[in-house]
């Protein structure tokens, strides 16, 4: 898609997405067009991080929350499809809070590092490091997410065989397939 030449749109973020509370912190550098509305920014981190986007999410930016407004929101909740990256966390260092699935209360920390000049010929989104793998959908937060480590790294812990055979596969905590991650960004990927 093109762009204008010196439009703000031309600009590229780079982020810097943390899991809240994850020890050793479990995170994703992503490159991403500074016009991506948060609704798009929401389907790149889930991408990003390893997500399944089965549960409910928010953004949390000065205090106010963006994210897909309902009857049911205890509070004003404003259209992430209306908002974009570039009008939310207009300059570098801005840091926000995306959490997913309000049950087990994945929060994520966004720092905007670096805002660069779009580089043609490269696809954006981008994702240019990142360390360790997602854990798992409905593991009970980062709490459950500790006792899960513990049980599926120590064969005698009696929920070792029930963690294993409840995620499908053998479960590797250090695992970071950034190549994967990239073959499902180029689902939105905006070139110059």
């Amino acid at each position: 898609m093109a762009k204008n030449a010196n439009s703000a749109t031309d600009l590229i973020y780079q982020l810097k997405i943390t899991l809240r509370d994850s020890k050793p912190p479990i995170w994703r550098r992503v490159l991403v067009p500074a016009g991506f509305t948060l609704a798009k920014l929401h389907r790149v981190i889930q991408t990003a991080m390893g997500w399944t986007d089965s549960h409910l999410h928010q953004f949390k930016i000065d205090g106010q929350f963006y994210g897909v407004p309902s009857e049911e929101d205890w509070h004003e909740v404003l259209n992430e499809r209306s908002y974009s990256l570039e009008k939310v966390a207009p300059c570098e260092k801005s840091k926000f809070l995306y959490e997913y699935d309000f049950g087990d209360s994945w929060e994520h920390v966004i720092v905007v590092e670096k805002i660069l000049p779009f580089e043609a010929g490269k696809d954006y989104p981008l994702c240019i490091k990142g360390k360790r793998a997602c854990p798992p959908e409905d593991v009970g937060g980062v709490w459950g997410y500790e006792e899960f480590l513990q049980a599926v790294n120590d064969p005698d812990n009696e929920e070792h065989e029930s963690y294993l055979e409840w995620v499908e596969k053998d479960f590797h905590s250090e695992e970071f397939d950034m190549e994967n991650i990239n073959r499902q960004l180029r689902k939105w990927a905006t070139k110059k």
